[in-house]
C-alpha cells in the first residue's frame, strides 16, 4: 500500500463502512488520549500540525486526476478536525494537571459537536468543502473542529457555573 494511501486512510481505517468519517473520528481519540498521555498538549499541537501536513499531501496524493475531490475514504481530515476540537481539552488538562480522561464529557461533547458540523456543513464549513480541493478537504474539518471546539468551551463554561 502506498504511503499516501496509508495516511490518507489512516492505516485503512477509511475502508470501514458505513460511515467512514465517523470511524475516523473514532480512531482521532485514542490517538489524541495516547499522545497527550505520553507527551502532552505541546506534543499533540505539534503532531496536529504534521498530520494536517501530511493529510494534505496525501489527499493531493490520492485525488490527483479523479474527479471526486474527496472520497469517503479519505479519513485524515476527520482526524485532523477531531484533534482541533479536542484543543480545549487537552488545554484543560494541562492546566488542571490532571489526566486527559479525567475530562471525559469534553471528549463526548467535542466527538458529538464535530460530527454534527462535519455532516451539516454550516456557513464557512461549507465554503472550505465547496473548493473541490486537497486544502478544502482538508479545511472544511478544521473548521467544524474549530466550531466544536467553540461549543466545548462553552459547554465547560456551563458546567462548571461560569455561564447562565
Amino acid at each position: 500500500m502506498r504511503a499516501s494511501h496509508m495516511i490518507a486512510t489512516v492505516g485503512g481505517i477509511g475502508h470501514l463502512r458505513p460511515a467512514s468519517g465517523t470511524w475516523g473520528s473514532l480512531a482521532a481519540l485514542p490517538l489524541a488520549w495516547a499522545i497527550l498521555t505520553l507527551g502532552g498538549v505541546y506534543l499533540f499541537i505539534a503532531l496536529l500540525c504534521v498530520v494536517f501536513a501530511a493529510g494534505l499531501w496525501a489527499t493531493r496524493a490520492e485525488t490527483a486526476g479523479k474527479a471526486n475531490h474527496d472520497p469517503s475514504e479519505i479519513v485524515v481530515d476527520e482526524v485532523t478536525g477531531q484533534w482541533v476540537a479536542l484543543l480545549p481539552v487537552a488545554f484543560g488538562a494541562t492546566m488542571m494537571g490532571a489526566a486527559p480522561e479525567r475530562l471525559w464529557p469534553g471528549w463526548v461533547v467535542a466527538f458529538l459537536m464535530f460530527r454534527l458540523f462535519d455532516i451539516w456543513k454550516p456557513g464557512p464549513v461549507g465554503w472550505a468543502d465547496r473548493r473541490d480541493d486537497a486544502l478544502g478537504v482538508m479545511l472544511d474539518d478544521v473548521i467544524a473542529g474549530l466550531l466544536a471546539a467553540v461549543v466545548v468551551v462553552a459547554a465547560a463554561a456551563i458546567a462548571h457555573g461560569l455561564m447562565v
